[in-house]
């Protein structure tokens, strides 16, 4: 079968894409592969208690599509929900091909179009599609597995071993004695809503992140909705949300000392005089990795009543009943959460040919933060990590839109950007960004050049320029038509 355009998954991601290409383009045939048997990506697959976003649901949902809530952060179902009427709302549910595993995409100078492989995973048919364009919004983790290291001794533990991602339906903890092997936002997440029912809650951390009260609800927005209409309101809250974490970010990075001070004498408010601060120092600066976020400072909350306690040292062995560790404390549990993180997984997982020959793509630069160098009609949506993810998948996917329409103006087939003065840094694109998830995955990931267009920015205001306000054509992205190459120079001005 074949479409103009294929968009890999239906996530936030894919499903907002989707949604702007229908918008701006609706005359293009359209499919969505997904590998799930469900719309959502990440708010289908993670199901832990108390899953939710880590940003505010003004700035994290569409622009297009607003998020009329009093509560600042959503909880998964919600989100997953939100996807699912959107996607109603644009008439995509008939577009979504579920159960796809991709494997490879192979393209085709002579025939100028992508042939993408995918396995029926509940069928094992092999099936493939041809498009003009291939846009892959896969995320950037592994489905299939989480980071999940092997714990000494963990085979004699006689209770239950839990991964976050793959999380059991119904699972019963009530009573009993939980261990969260963790510290960043997902055991920040799943000891408070934890604590309640299980007997005791236990975070266990070999080093300690920033971790920030931030409002429940957005009493500001409640107010105006008294007196404005909803959309100015939303409007208002998502442009002031986005200019807050823009300030938070940049003042972490400018001034790391004084904001670290200020963290630091946030969370001394929220536990109290007593409670020992080293559980709540990390070793970097601020937005060296992403703060965690606690609603209402329910983390804090759990704390404070008892219910919840933070060990911070390095673990020796699992032992029957629970975990010992390397300053000879034994931890009792019945249940431990490995909350150990993500397995980075680079586009999907998927095979790059070009007429085919294989493509090193963590070899290739990325040009402006969307495209692949030297992979032709190829978009890649990979959004922040210091702010919603869903501002970078928004302005990309108004970013392709735009390059359709110079396409179809100018005659043009194909777009590929090719680096013509050797801007080839060897520095990888997220190598500033340094959890634990990333820093496992440096290998796996393009490289960013000495300055623009191959400089990943990670800043909501400069990407929007460059996305959605300069020409296209700049002399980096090369065009050809069906039948012969056509140099970029020569459409600026007309672009």
């Amino acid at each position: 079968m074949h479409y103009d355009t294929i968009i890999i998954g239906a996530g936030l991601s894919g499903i907002g894409t989707a949604c702007h290409i229908a918008s701006e383009h609706p005359q293009k045939s359209l499919a969505i592969l997904e590998r799930r048997e469900g719309m959502g990506g990440t708010w289908d697959l993670f199901r832990y208690p108390g899953i939710r976003s880590d940003s505010d649901m003004a700035s994290f949902g569409f622009n297009f599509k607003p998020w009329y809530s009093d509560k600042v952060l959503a909880e998964g179902d919600n989100i997953r929900n939100y996807v699912k009427e959107t996607a109603t709302e644009f008439g995509l549910e008939k577009k979504v091909q579920y159960g796809l595993a991709i494997t490879c995409a192979d393209w085709s100078e002579a025939r100028q179009r992508w042939t993408v492989t995918a396995v029926h995973e509940p069928s094992g048919e092999e099936k493939t599609f041809t498009c003009a364009f291939l846009i892959n919004c896969a995320g950037y983790y592994n489905f299939d597995q989480g980071y999940r290291p092997h714990f000494e001794g963990e085979e004699s533990f006689k209770g239950d071993i839990v991964h976050p991602q793959f999380w059991p339906e119904n699972f019963d903890y009530a009573g009993k004695k939980v261990v969260v092997i963790g510290s960043g936002a997902t055991a920040i997440t799943l000891v408070p809503s934890m604590a309640d029912k299980a007997a005791g809650v236990t975070m266990l951390q070999r080093s300690p992140s920033y971790v920030m009260s931030v409002p429940g609800t957005d009493k500001l927005s409640m107010l105006l909705n008294k007196v404005l209409p909803k959309k100015w309101v939303f409007n208002l809250a998502r442009k002031r949300n986005i200019l807050m974490q823009r300030g938070l970010y940049l003042a972490c990075r400018k001034w790391p000392n004084a904001m670290r001070k200020l963290l630091l004498s946030h969370v001394r408010k929220q536990v109290g005089p007593d409670f020992d601060m080293r559980h709540f120092s990390p070793s970097y600066n601020p937005w060296e990795q992403r703060l965690c976020a606690a609603p209402d400072g329910d983390f804090f909350t759990s704390l404070r009543s008892g219910k919840a306690d933070i060990v911070t040292d390095h673990i020796d062995h699992f032992t029957e009943s629970g975990i010992m560790l390397k300053s000879g404390q034994h931890l009792d549990a019945d249940v431990i959460v490995t909350a150990t993180g993500l397995d980075v997984q680079l586009m999907g997982g998927m095979e790059f040919r070009l007429d085919g020959n294989p493509v090193n793509v963590p070899g290739k630069m990325i040009y402006k933060g969307i495209m692949v160098q030297d992979l032709p009609n190829y978009g890649w949506i990979f959004g922040y990590t210091n702010a919603p993810w869903t501002l970078k998948a928004d302005i990309g996917g108004r970013y392709l839109c735009n390059l359709f329409k110079h396409m179809e103006k100018h005659g043009l087939s194909v777009a590929r950007p090719v680096d013509l003065e050797n801007n080839a840094s060897g520095v990888g694109m997220l190598d500033g960004f340094a959890p634990g998830y990333m820093d496992r995955a440096k290998d796996r990931m393009p490289r960013q050049g000495r300055g623009a267009p191959w400089v990943v920015t990670m800043h909501y205001g400069k990407d929007k320029k460059a996305l959605t306000e300069d020409p296209i054509a700049d002399g980096v992205l090369q065009f050809e038509r069906a039948a012969s190459p056509v140099v970029t120079q020569d459409l600026e001005a007309t672009a």
